[in-house]
């Protein structure tokens, strides 16, 4: 369980790990080895998405498809006969997301109890809670690194070990700079498969025998600002082709600059980025649904 994962993407990437196996080793006996990097309660023990894959997850859903499962909490056994019948996708809604949050776009950090410290954690203190041996970027491998922000300083994020991020300057220039670090970890998991093909690339420079060359990277125009933000849209957020022709652009475009204005800001002194304008869209698109449920007065005809 990655840092950048919350409990539906590690829960869909345990069902699609499983699946698979099930496919290609039929009636092969199946161990699954769970590591958790970061994920930290305030007491400093796992926080709870964490522990609902660990303990609920794990032990209540996927262990009769299993034979064993070993987790930092524990080894769990499958005391009846494994089962092949893996389902191959989950349907999860984000339970964190309240619908309160939105229309009032309060902040979300990890932790209810943020370290008050006044200066950034050094380099080795994030890359210890990460377990990482050396301070890399979590998104390309490279190095230097920069200290980033899940919530920026700016818009009141702290200087807690958990609002941090190794990445390289690239990356740290493309993160979103947003009130939600929630919204920073997945835009974190989405570069990380973007970048799948540059870290098998340098696997296979450091062991060649082990790692095939996967080829050079595919070339993608990069379009224009907006172009980018609606790929990200797409990507990202699984925007489809009606939404952008559907929508009521006018009540969005309101939403958007509202929450571009107070939930969003800017970082290397240059304007706001594609990650930021695509998260704070998709914040508005979502803003002006629950409006139109609670038959707000502001999209009354």
């Amino acid at each position: 369980m990655r840092v950048e994962d919350n409990f539906e993407r590690c829960a869909q990437r345990l069902v699609e790990t499983v699946a698979f196996a099930a496919r290609t080793e039929p009636r092969r006996k199946r161990y699954l080895y769970l590591d958790v990097q970061g994920h930290k309660n305030d007491a400093g023990g796992y926080d709870r998405d964490a522990y609902e894959i660990m303990k609920e997850f794990l032990v209540g859903f996927l262990m009769p498809y299993l034979a064993e499962a070993h987790t930092p909490l524990g080894a769990f056994r499958n005391p009846k006969g494994q089962r092949e019948d893996v389902p191959e996708v989950l349907e999860i809604k984000d339970p964190d997301e309240r619908p309160d949050e939105l229309l009032n776009l309060k902040m979300r950090v990890r932790g209810r109890a943020q370290d008050g410290r006044r200066s950034r954690p050094p380099l080795s203190m994030i890359s210890d809670y990460l377990g990482l041996e050396e301070a890399a970027c979590i998104i390309c491998w490279s190095t230097p690194v920069h200290r980033a922000h899940a919530v920026p300083d700016g818009l009141g994020g702290s200087n807690d070990v958990r609002n941090f991020a190794p990445l390289c300057e690239e990356h740290h220039r493309q993160a979103p700079d947003v009130i939600d670090a929630e919204s920073f970890w997945s835009w974190i998991d989405y570069a990380c498969e973007k970048e799948a093909g540059k870290r098998l690339a340098l696997m296979h420079k450091v062991a060649p025998a082990l790692i095939p060359d996967p080829g050079p990277e595919p070339v993608r125009p990069p379009g224009t600002f907006f172009e980018q933000v609606k790929r990200e849209l797409i990507d990202l957020y699984g925007w489809v082709e009606s939404d952008f022709e559907g929508l009521a652009w006018g009540r969005v475009l309101d939403e958007f600059y509202v929450v571009l204005e107070q939930a969003t800001g800017k970082h290397f002194g240059v304007d706001r980025k594609v990650s930021t304008y695509a998260w704070a869209y998709n914040v508005a698109k979502k803003r002006v649904q629950l409006k139109g449920l609670a038959g707000d007065d502001t999209f009354r005809a």
